[in-house]
Parts: C-alpha cells; sequence; structure tokens
C-alpha cells in the first residue's frame, strides 16, 4: 500500500527558509514539493524529530509479508509467461507450418495489451483499488491461457495474447509501484524483478521437457500457466481484499487534485526517459531470451534441449543478477552501477556473437543476463524517486507498457529486415 506520509514537528525556521527558497529561485522543483517521495523522504529519520519516516516496511504492518508472497508469485508468472517464448516458438511454427517471420507475431501481439494497460491503469486503481487490480490482471492471464489450451488457430493465438498483454501489464505497473514505496526497495526490487527471472528460468525447462521427453503438444504447457494464474487470482486478492478504490483515492490524491494521474504522468520528463530507456532494454531482454533457442540450434547447430537449456542459462542469470546486484546497487547509486553493468553486458555480447562455439555462447549469454538483470528495477527506483507518490502507478504503468512495446519494436525490426533480405537476395532464413 501506497504510503501517505504527511511533514510534522519541523524545525523553527523551516518555513521561512523554504519561503525565502522559492521566491528568490522559483517555483519548487517536483522532488522539493510538500508531497512526498523518496527522495525527500530518505534522508530524514524519525528520531530526528524533523519528519515521520512514513514508508511502510516489508514485515510492517504484518500483512505486507503475505503482499509481498503473492506479489511473488505474480512475478514468478510472469516470468513463466515471457520465459516460455524461446521454447515455444520453434514448435508452434512447426505446428501450424509458418516461417519464422509470421510466427513472430506471438510478441507482437502482447503490446496492445500493455498499451491499454498504460492507459487505464491508474484509473483501474481508482476505481477498484489494488483488490480489483489483484482480480482482474491474473483473470485476464486465465482466460488467455484457457483458450490457448484448446489449440485454436493460428490467428486465435495471436489475437488472445493481446488479454494476457493487457494482465501482464496491469500486474506490471501495480506491484512495481507498491514495493518502490516500501523502504530498502532497492533489494525488494531485486528480489521481486528475481522471482520474475526465476519463473522465465524454470518456464523454458518445464517446457522444453514437455515436448521433448514427454512428447505433449507445445499448447499443453498453457494448462500449467492457466492453473498457476487462477491460483494468482485467490492470492493476490486475498492479500489486498482490503485496498479498495475509495482507500486508495485517500492515500494518493489530495482534495484539490485531479483524479487522473496519467496524463499528469506524461508531462513528466522522467516519465519518458524512463520510458525509452525500457523500450530498449526490455526489446533486448525477451527479443534475446526469445530467439536464443532457434540461434542455438539453427547457428550454433545445438541440438534441441541443450538449446533450450541456453534459455534457461540467459534467465537464470538474469534471476541471479537481479538479487545479487540487487544489493550492490545502493552502494554505488543507481545511475553509476546501471552504467558499469551496461558495459559489462557489451562485452559478453560481443563474446557471444564473435566466438562460434556452442559452450562459449552458453556462457557468455548466462552472465550477460547476469548483468542486464538489474536495469529494470533500478529504473523503477529512479522513477519512485523523482515523481510523486500518486503518480507512479501512472509513469511506471506508461513506462512499463512502452518497454514491453520493445520486444515488438526488435521484431518488427527482424520482420522487416527478412523481408527485405528476401526480396533484394531472393533468399530468407525466416
Amino acid at each position: 500500500m501506497a504510503s501517505t506520509a504527511t511533514v510534522i514537528d519541523m524545525p523553527v525556521g523551516y518555513t521561512n527558509q523554504q519561503n525565502s527558497s522559492t521566491s528568490s529561485n522559483g517555483p519548487i522543483p517536483l522532488q522539493d514539493r510538500s508531497i512526498p517521495t523518496r527522495s525527500n523522504t530518505e534522508g530524514f529519520s524519525q528520531g530526528s524529530g524533523t519528519l515521520v519516516d512514513a514508508l511502510e516496511r516489508w514485515n510492517h504492518p504484518r500483512i505486507n509479508t503475505y503482499r509481498l508472497a503473492a506479489i511473488f508469485f505474480a512475478f514468478l508468472n510472469i516470468g513463466m509467461n515471457d520465459g516460455s517464448y524461446g521454447a515455444l516458438v520453434p514448435y508452434v511454427g512447426a505446428d501450424y507450418d509458418l516461417s519464422y517471420t509470421v510466427t513472430s507475431f506471438v510478441f507482437l501481439s502482447p503490446f496492445a495489451g500493455y498499451t491499454i494497460a498504460a492507459l487505464f491503469s491508474d484509473r483501474l486503481h481508482l476505481s477498484f483499488g489494488r483488490r480489483g487490480i489483484a482480480l482482474f490482471a491474473p483473470s485476464c492471464k486465465v482466460i488467455a491461457y484457457v483458450v490457448i489450451a484448446t489449440h485454436p488457430p493460428y490467428p486465435v493465438v495471436v489475437a488472445i495474447l493481446a488479454i494476457a498483454g493487457l494482465g501482464v501489464g496491469v500486474t506490471d505497473a501495480a506491484w512495481n509501484a507498491w514495493i518502490g514505496n516500501l523502504a530498502h526497495t532497492n533489494q525488494l526490487l531485486g528480489l521481486l524483478h528475481g522471482f520474475y527471472g526465476l519463473g522465465a528460468t524454470i518456464s523454458p525447462l518445464v517446457a522444453t521437457s514437455m515436448i521433448t521427453k514427454a512428447h505433449l503438444g507445445w499448447w499443453t504447457f498453457f494448462y500449467l500457466m492457466a492453473a498457476l494464474a487462477a491460483v494468482e487470482v485467490v492470492t493476490s486478492s486475498l492479500a489486498f481484499w482490503s485496498e479498495t478504490g475509495a482507500k486508495y483515492t485517500d492515500g494518493n490524491r489530495s482534495n484539490n487534485e485531479d483524479k487522473g494521474m496519467t496524463r499528469q504522468a506524461l508531462k513528466q520528463k522522467v516519465t519518458w526517459i524512463c520510458a525509452a530507456f525500457l523500450l530498449c532494454y526490455v526489446g533486448l531482454e525477451v527479443s534475446l531470451g526469445g530467439w536464443i533457442v532457434n540461434f542455438m540450434i539453427r547457428v550454433r547447430h545445438g541440438e534441441a534441449f541443450s538449446s533450450g537449456m541456453t534459455a534457461t542459462g540467459f534467465w537464470l542469470g538474469i534471476t541471479v543478477g537481479r538479487v545479487i546486484l540487487g544489493f550492490v546497487t545502493p552502494k554505488t547509486g543507481e545511475r553509476l552501477a546501471v552504467s558499469v553493468y551496461l558495459v559489462v553486458a557489451c562485452g559478453f555480447e560481443l563474446i557471444f556473437w564473435l566466438v562460434p562455439q556452442f559452450i562459449v555462447s552458453a556462457v557468455a549469454v548466462s552472465l550477460l543476463g547476469f548483468f542486464i538483470g538489474p536495469i529494470f528495477p533500478s529504473t523503477v527506483i529512479v522513477v519512485t524517486k523523482l515523481l510523486p507518490t500518486e503518480m507512479h502507478v501512472a509513469a511506471i504503468g506508461f513506462s512499463a507498457a512502452i518497454g514491453g512495446g520493445g520486444a515488438a519494436v526488435y521484431v518488427d525490426f527482424k520482420i522487416t529486415f527478412s523481408l527485405l533480405s528476401s526480396a533484394t537476395l531472393g533468399t530468407s532464413d525466416f
């Protein structure tokens, strides 16, 4: 639950200093306004008598412990959703007798759901609260997975994945924003996205084993996903049952504020910068995780099962990186840490590309995942530090949606490049 800190027991002369500063330097910057943000509250302590440290903790109030567990489970499911694409794409294409270009549309359709989530996530919070989010988001995934498990025609698969994308987008915005307003947010967001990575690590292993070892159809994997999403409906709704729309509004809006925060969030430069950054990052993460199996089979000439394990190694690297580096990042600061992570990741990407050996590529892509893992949670932390609490859902939702579109942009580039190659050279691998 987002905190509703209020300033009390101000030192004598504080107000006059603020007024003097305002008159001489113009309007107060966004992060210095009376609405508390992480950056203007974390430096104060309750013992100093200057400001109540109103950031909730993961274990206080006690219900937060259960809420955190429910959110971790939700992100485990999101990771299993995203991580399964790489393992399933070769079999989906073979089943429907599709080229890789046409199969790529499974990456494009969820973007429609992410976009809807970005536009209406804040309104959903205001109308139904986090209780409504906990019921609505996983229900979208249950519907999508049940339909896919029936093995429908391929156009139906593409269309219904947009519904799954809506559920993922709403979940992503809501729970990132909630954890972003807790104390020790670097470590908690690292763990949160570590569970995402854990899910993405498990799903290629499970999906590949079901197909290659148990000789089941690729669509049977979604029976498992539907069951997990159904459990998520129960766990999340129980955890946030008391979080109604009225309670959310009281805690995140003052009486004179407009009730829609999406427009205000979009006016902030921070929102657009983070959205553009995540566009590149998520495009890299999902595209690499989604196509690594195909690459290892067709270019590195690996066997189907060992190539599927390469995707597991990539997502395992992301998981471990988010957990371990989540404790390193706050010691150096997000800007320096992310800069170092990106430089090191570029080095491993070059090794993956330039050394044409299966084992080297598998190790390099795992280490690449380790160093890019903390980037998403670090970006969320920057948003929560620079924007007021009531803008977090809208800003993070929009940034996450644009980030989800990164995979679509990368796949669209791949399709365009493939079609151009086919037109100019007369051949195409896709």
